[in-house]
C-alpha cells in the first residue's frame, strides 16, 4: 500500500512539475521570438527558440502521459482506455516535437536557416491542431475515474479546471491554425518571412503557456473533488490511529 501511494505520489510531483516547465517552454519561446522581432541575431535567436519549443511539446506530451499512467488503476482503467484512444495527438507532439528541435538545430549551423524555422512552424501548428483536444479529453478521463470510483465531483476548483481545459482546446486549435498559415507564408516567400516566422513562433509560445497552466492546475488537484482528497487521507488517519 505504502509502494503505490509513493509511486502516486511521484506521478502527480513528476506531471505538476512537466506543466510547470512546459509553461516556463512557452514564455522562453516569446522572449526569443521578441527580442529576434527587435534584429537581433533573429535568426540565431530563432533556431533557439524553436528547439525550446520542441523541448516544450515533448514535456507536454509526457505530462499528459504521466497523468494517463496515473488512471491506469483498475478503477479507472476502463477510463483510460476509452479515452486516451481519442486523445491520439500524443504521439502528434513527440514526434513534431522532435522534429521540432532537429530543424532547429539545424537552423544554429546556418543551414537553410529559415526556411527550416519556417518549416517547424508548420510542423508545430500541424501537431497544436491535431492534439488540441488533448487536455480536454485528459480532463475527462479524470473525470470517468472519479465517477467510476463512486467519487462525484462538485468543487469550485473543478469548474474552474474544466473551463480551462475546454478554452485550451480551443485556442490551441485556433492557434496551431494561425502559426500554420504564417508559416507556410514564410515558405513561400511572401513579404518578411523571417517576420512571419518569428511572429508563429510567438503565437506558439503564448498558446503552450496557456495551455501549460491548464494542465498545471488539473495535475495540482484544482479539478479534484473534496471527496477524493477526503478518501485518500482516510487510510493515513486509520493508520495514525
Amino acid at each position: 500500500m505504502s509502494t503505490i501511494t509513493t509511486t502516486e505520489h511521484s506521478l502527480q510531483e513528476a506531471a505538476t512539475y512537466g506543466g510547470l516547465v512546459d509553461a516556463v517552454g512557452g514564455i522562453a519561446t516569446i522572449v526569443l521570438a521578441i527580442i529576434a522581432l527587435t534584429g537581433v541575431h533573429d535568426m540565431t535567436l530563432a533556431g533557439i527558440a524553436t528547439i525550446v519549443f520542441g523541448v516544450a511539446l515533448l514535456i507536454q506530451g509526457g505530462t499528459m502521459l504521466t497523468e494517463y499512467t496515473r488512471m491506469s488503476s483498475p478503477a479507472g482503467a476502463s477510463a483510460m482506455g476509452e479515452e486516451i484512444g481519442s486523445g491520439g495527438g500524443l504521439s502528434a507532439l513527440f514526434l513534431v516535437g522532435i522534429a521540432g528541435i532537429v530543424l532547429g538545430v539545424l537552423a544554429l549551423l546556418n543551414i537553410y536557416a529559415q526556411t527550416l524555422i519556417s518549416i517547424a512552424v508548420i510542423a508545430f501548428g500541424a501537431g497544436l491542431l491535431l492534439s488540441s483536444n488533448s487536455v480536454w479529453h485528459l480532463y475527462r478521463s479524470k473525470r470517468s475515474s472519479h465517477r467510476l470510483g463512486g467519487m462525484q465531483a462538485a468543487s469550485s476548483g473543478e469548474i474552474f479546471a474544466s473551463e480551462m481545459a475546454a478554452g485550451s482546446a480551443i485556442m490551441q486549435s485556433l492557434a496551431g491554425l494561425a502559426a500554420g498559415i504564417l508559416g507556410i507564408l514564410a515558405v513561400t516567400g511572401t513579404a518578411n518571412p523571417a517576420i512571419l516566422a518569428l511572429v508563429g513562433l510567438l503565437v506558439l509560445g503564448a498558446t503552450v503557456l496557456l495551455t501549460g497552466s491548464s494542465l498545471s492546475a488539473m495535475v495540482m488537484g484544482l479539478m479534484e473533488p473534496t471527496s477524493t482528497r477526503r478518501t485518500e487521507s482516510w487510510p493515513i488517519e486509520r493508520g495514525a490511529e
